[in-house]
């Protein structure tokens, strides 16, 4: 049963009018659940329910997308909202008429959207004085400075409006480093000069000190054109902005290392007359610890850019409305401040709700109703993506999805980030031409003569529609972006057909839809299918030629009986092969559906395991089970929280038929630090700035039991003492947090003390007497007692490691600790006295850093995960002697979790590749895969083994928790629980051509 609306003002004026209207809408559609319209609209249940909730006017895209998904009449809905918007507003049309009109020409708006400031802009940027100082300050006593801050933290506005025109007598240089960056740098660097590029380009490859020539070349020119003016001008400060760029888009590792060896070198040449200013994101830190020369660089470089406070936030929302002569309803300043305050990442989605609600000025006065209208810091940016994209006709959509895939650079354990675009790497369409100009003209997009960009990163995360389309064409777009790579490769080399696709490479990029694809593509795999039907006929040639040297005809005849012979059994094989990889072709399709069509994905899977019961149609089968079972459902909400299903679930499902492929899923927690209660039964999950509290009893039908926040301080690691009843975490502050969670209903701060590190946390370890560990990227370890979580105690600290410390873990005796850095060893020490900890072992033998340890339930084996790909198992059971027993080597990437089954038999590793393998270690020295597990969301950064069953829980690097399971036996008795109708023959004879109808759950009676 859907939950009962709360009731309305009948004082609300145009609003209560408004949503009861809208709630008629729905009760003539039959009432579908909120979960039921938010899965029809992308939108989500708490923007759709506060829709009807009469207490503020919703975006016109929202409420369009509510009437579409109710059967309403969308054309009188937009008339409803629209003089609704008035009657708030108190808009007229004189109003109106002002608006366009300075929107054809009017008067500059103080705020600049999703945009970064630009030197332009630097009259209009307020509230980073402070932070901007301190970076000038830096900048004047250092050469180089490196910027780490969380997308959305403001730190392109920084250098462009702040630190730029702090140095007006500076010449300056500001670059992106796309996917070629020693050629951005030389085009740039050249254009300065005014010579030509392609030299600069080869010097600078060759030889790092071409930058520092370049400058000093470049100062001269400005001292002989007498330009340059006292001896500040007789530096130049290079700006390098999005400086991940160089890897999400540089593919090319040695062009990565020589343009940083490059900047490096300019800063640190005796006579260096350059200053550098680099902006990353604070997820790429542990990349760019990674790269020679700047590892050593980052800690006297390095300045992190934090969320502004509230105070800074009120002067960058009204100093620059007082610039422009504008006044701020105090209401709307207070909403303002109390929305973005604390948010991560609210800078964008501030200044874009600003712009919006400038948009909507009611005279010389931005208006808490004019903000309503914009759709708030959450909606207004939704609503301006949703409407450029309702105001496209079907083609110009699909050419405005295709664009935007484009220009988003897919994570590999970060976020998805923006990726700037060459416009000949676009389709270049009529269609194409005209989203790209109505997307730009939205803001949505920038574009100058040669490139063209997301506005902001913001946009990914916030546009509901874009993150569907990223989800459902992850696969895909890795395909397609390889292919442009290659593309661009085969056009640089003058179409050497060397570099053309052939095989199966060729194969897969030819199943692209081609109207997803350039005519440069369309012509690189045209050129690809040429060369491989020549070599086909070449072949062909080669065959006939072998066959006219067959020797005697009697020969020929014994071989033509024999293969009469064979021929009925060769039939029957031929079919059998067939039909084995049409399953595993169908098993790999189903993970690929299972977050998007469960059901559907469900039954393939089940189906693909029949017809070929192999190792590779169990895992897809386990696979799909377990990423089906994650989502929301449409069952309605409980007054225990979501409901969740999998394999054994028999939860109630919502009325009516469906087609398979579409039914809901089950809600379940998100965050990005897990943490599980020693019996299994509770689950924390730190999501930014709040920690939510579940039920894990069944984990099938997670309960959410308490929330509770962390005074505005996102938490990086977690753990739960050994009792259940206090949880302890560290934040990006460094500061130790103690929580009473013994009523998980009701959370209870109940300390917290500085650590002492100085860099941040990376782990934190509680043994069973309440002595913690935590490990940092200052090197060390540091030892506490937390016996009385009130007053938690500083015991030891651990020095022996050489570079950041990353993963901790007790032993379940608690005598031990295991430690694992980025120096590549595993350090073990003995803690039996946590006032004088020492170290027994050094584990040496990973490749990279060490990313992961965990003990084994007896403590005789140690199992590390580590950036070399690969998992070690060591035998520490009599310390200090120890041994390598061997190594799990499956994965195609960095291990980020490790784990084992409380019962022992088991352990489970997870990493950037996406997959998650369970291995039989019963015997240590000879370890066997269970089970290779595939999450199609990409990266798995996380892994706890819960006790109920034997399941794992992990989280993905885009903040969801999956529940994996592993027992055959189960998933096959389960499966068809989890389906919501029935595959249809269509669908059937898409999945498995050429096989007989027979669904693996028919419709039940």
């Amino acid at each position: 049963m859907p939950r009962g609306e709360s009731p309305l003002d009948p004082e609300g004026g145009p609003l209560f009018e408004f949503a009861a209207r809208l709630r008629k809408v729905r009760e003539q559609a039959g009432r579908p659940t909120y979960r039921d319209l938010a899965r029809a609209t992308h939108y989500g249940i708490a923007t759709l329910s506060s829709a009807a909730a009469g207490r503020q006017l919703p975006s016109l895209a929202v409420t369009l997308a509510y009437v579409r998904a109710c059967g309403g009449d969308e054309r009188e809905w937009k008339q409803i909202w629209q003089r609704t918007a008035d009657a708030c507003s108190g808009r007229d049309a004189s109003a109106e008429a002002g608006e366009k009109n300075a929107q054809r020409g009017g008067p500059k708006a103080p705020y600049v959207g999703l945009a970064a400031f630009g030197e332009a802009d630097s009259g209009y940027f307020f509230g980073r004085e402070k932070l901007t100082g301190a970076l000038v300050e830096h900048l004047k006593e250092k050469r180089l400075l490196v910027l780490f801050g969380a997308s959305g933290s403001g730190k392109s506005s920084v250098l462009r409006a702040g630190v730029l025109p702090a140095f007006p007598d500076v010449p300056s240089l500001l670059l992106t480093p796309g996917p070629h960056p020693l050629e951005e740098c030389a085009v740039r660097l050249a254009a300065r000069a005014g010579v030509d590029s392609g030299p600069v380009h080869t010097d600078l490859t060759a030889e790092p000190g071409t930058l520092h020539r370049m400058v000093r070349q470049i100062l001269a020119q400005r001292q002989e054109d007498g330009s340059a003016d006292g001896s500040a001008a007789d530096e130049l400060l290079i700006v390098v902005d999005q400086f991940e760029e160089v890897f999400t888009v540089c593919r090319d590792a040695r062009e990565r290392e020589r343009f940083v060896a490059a900047l490096l070198h300019a800063v640190q040449v005796p006579d260096s007359r350059t200053r550098i200013a680099v902006a990353v994101r604070s997820d790429f830190y542990t990349h760019c610890t990674r790269l020679a020369g700047l590892v050593d660089a980052l800690p006297h470089a390095h300045h992190p850019v934090g969320p502004m406070n509230a105070e800074e936030l009120r002067a960058a929302i009204v100093q620059p409305a007082t610039r422009s002569r504008l006044t701020v309803e105090s209401a709307l300043l207070t909403t303002l401040t109390a929305d973005a305050h604390g948010r991560p990442g609210a800078l964008p989605l501030l200044s874009h709700a600003l712009l919006e609600t400038w948009k909507r000025r009611r005279g010389n006065a931005l208006t808490l109703a004019g903000y309503h209208a914009a759709g708030g810091i959450e909606g207004a940016l939704t609503q301006t993506a949703e409407r450029f994209h309702d105001a496209l006709n079907e083609t110009r959509q699909t050419a405005a999805r295709r664009l935007f895939l484009r220009l988003v650079a897919l994570g590999e354990g970060t976020e998805d980030t923006k990726r700037r675009v060459p416009l000949q790497e676009l389709d270049s369409g009529p269609d194409t031409a005209f989203v790209l100009e109505q997307a730009t003209r939205a803001r949505l997009l920038t574009a100058d003569a040669g490139h063209v960009e997301i506005a902001h990163e913001a946009l990914i995360r916030c546009w509901p529609r874009l993150g569907v389309w990223l989800e459902e064409d992850r696969g895909q777009e890795r395909l397609q972006r390889a292919l442009t790579e290659a593309t661009t490769l085969w056009e640089s080399l003058d179409h050497d057909p060397d570099t053309l696709y052939r095989g199966a490479r060729l194969t897969a990029a030819k199943d692209l839809p081609r109207g997803a694809l350039t005519a440069r593509e369309r012509a690189f795999l045209e050129a690809g299918e040429a060369a491989e039907h020549h070599a086909r006929q070449r072949d062909r040639r080669r065959l006939r030629r072998l066959r006219r040297q067959v020797g005697a005809l009697v020969v020929l005849l014994v071989c033509a009986v024999a293969a009469a012979g064979l021929a009925v059994r060769a039939q029957s094989t031929v079919a059998r092969q067939r039909n084995e990889a049409v399953a595993l072709r169908a098993a790999d399709e189903a993970v690929r559906l299972s977050p998007h069509r469960p059901s559907l994905a469900v039954q393939v899977a089940l189906a693909a395991y029949r017809e070929a019961p192999q190792v590779r149609t169990r895992d897809g089968l386990l696979s799909t089970l377990s990423v089906a079972s994650s989502g929301p459902r449409s069952t309605g909400p409980t007054s225990t929280g979501p409901r969740s299903s999998g394999p054994g679930s028999t939860g109630p499902r919502s009325a009516g038929p469906q087609a398979a492929g579409h039914s809901p899923l089950k809600d379940t927690p998100v965050g990005h630090a897990p943490a599980v209660t020693a019996d299994g039964r509770t689950l924390a999950m730190a999501d930014r700035t709040r920690i939510d509290l579940w039920d894990l009893r069944d984990p099938r039908q997670p309960r959410r039991l308490g929330t509770t926040d962390t005074g505005g301080v996102a938490l990086g690691t977690i753990q739960f003492t050994s009792d259940s009843d206090t949880l302890v975490g560290v934040g990006g502050d460094r500061v130790l947090r103690l929580w009473d969670v013994s009523d998980p209903r009701k959370p209870r701060l109940v300390s917290k003390r500085p650590t002492g590190h100085t860099e941040a946390v990376y782990s934190v370890a509680v043994r069973g007497d309440g002595v913690a560990a935590t490990s940092s990227y200052d090197d060390t370890v540091r030892l506490w007692d937390l016996s009385d979580p009130a007053r938690p105690r500083a015991l030891d600290t651990l020095t022996g490691h050489d570079a950041n410390v990353k993963a901790v873990a007790f032993s379940p005796d608690g005598k031990t600790l295991a430690t694992g850095s980025d120096d590549r060893d595993v350090r073990v020490w003995d803690v039996a006295d946590p006032h004088h900890a020492t170290t027994v072992a050094v584990l040496e033998g990973h490749r990279h850093f060490v990313d992961a340890v965990a003990y084994s339930p007896d403590g005789r084996t140690l199992l590390s995960g580590s950036d070399d790909h690969t998992a070690k198992l060591w035998d520490i059971g009599d310390l200090p002697r120890h041994r390598e027993l061997g190594e799990l080597a499956r994965h195609a990437d960095i291990v980020t979790g490790v784990a084992f089954a409380s019962h022992g038999r088991t352990a489970a590793t997870v990493g950037v590749d996406g997959t998650v393998d369970v291995w039989n270690v019963t015997d240590p020295e000879r370890p066997t895969p269970v089970a290779h597990l595939t999450n199609p969301r990409g990266t798995v950064k996380e892994v706890r083994h819960l006790t109920t069953d034997d399941t794992f829980l992990t989280v993905t690097a885009h903040y969801s928790v999956q529940i994996w399971y592993t027992d055959l036996d189960r998933a096959l008795a389960d499966a068809c629980d989890s389906a919501h109708g029935t595959i249809s023959r269509a669908q059937w004879a898409r999945h498995f051509p050429r096989l007989d109808y027979d669904p693996p759950c028919p419709r039940r009676g």
